[in-house]
């Protein structure tokens, strides 16, 4: 029996007692797609499938402590950061990815809830901009954050000039997901250093869903965690995210939740929920 038989990720975000976003998004997508999910709680959230009602982030101190010591404990082959909470912990979770270079992450820059809620003051963007976005290799905003990461008050810059700028902070991909635009189709769009590397259209879904962001950032955390390609991964885990949300559930009176264990029901159940 193998000591380690699967990919180890190592997720850094904030909690969401409704399950629908988060570290506990973060968890069960890793565990769906076969990787065992380390937790770092960055903060505390009070909230439901509506919306957000309170938020406490967790002192840099006690998140470098819980990162640091699972890190000299487990082999991680992937970080997945979320919700960051305060400017503290942005320079915590940046110390630690200057300290394990090798390890790819991938930042979900979560700036706001899925209903609109803040989570993000333009002093903690700075701080992502100046000191996170240069250690990560993948970042994953959706066309409001991107334009928002740009930090242009004086003009809306196309979603090419988004990434492009953003790639120039010094990461190494930039997936800008097209969900908010007015477009008939969804359109995802992967950029490298030499611009657009693809691109991937997908059915435009009724409804709202609360975690969509989470689950789409930790699938590719997981596809890298297996070794896969960039190009492969993203297409893979676009693939996951979107299974996860046609076959979502509305538990409460808020958004729609990603079913992210769609693949364990049988195809009259998927029909039941919905």
């Amino acid at each position: 029996m193998s000591t380690n038989p699967y990919p180890i990720v190592l997720t850094f975000a904030a909690t969401d007692p409704s399950g629908g976003a988060g570290l506990q998004a973060d968890i069960l997508t890793l565990a769906s797609l076969g990787c065992h999910p380390l937790s770092v709680v960055t903060g505390i959230t009070v909230q439901d499938s509506a919306g957000v009602e309170d938020f406490m982030p967790v002192e840099a101190d006690w998140v470098a402590d819980q990162a640091r010591m699972i890190l000299e404990d487990m082999p991680v082959a992937a970080f997945k950061v979320g919700v960051i909470g305060s400017v503290d912990n942005v320079a915590a979770i940046a110390e630690i990815a200057a300290d394990y270079p090798d390890i790819p992450l991938v930042l979900d820059p979560v700036l706001a809830s899925g209903g609109g809620d803040e989570f993000a003051t333009d002093e903690l963007i700075g701080a992502m901009r100046e000191l996170l976005i240069p250690h990560t290799m993948i970042i994953t905003p959706n066309s409001i954050e991107a334009r928002r990461l740009v930090d242009d008050e004086d003009e809306e810059p196309s979603l090419d000039e988004c990434a492009r700028r953003i790639r120039a902070l010094g990461c190494e991909y930039v997936l800008i997901t097209g969900t908010h635009e007015n477009t008939a189709q969804v359109i995802n769009t992967l950029y490298n250093r030499g611009g657009k590397v693809r691109s991937d259209s997908w059915q435009r879904l009724p409804g709202s869903y609360h975690g969509s962001g989470c689950t789409l950032a930790s699938a590719v955390a997981a596809m890298l965690a297996t070794g896969m390609e960039m190009a492969d991964a993203v297409r893979e885990a676009q693939e996951y995210t979107w299974q996860t949300l046609k076959a979502g559930f509305r538990p409460g009176m808020g958004q729609f939740i990603p079913d992210r264990l769609f693949w364990a029901r049988d195809g009259s159940d998927a029909q039941d929920k919905n």
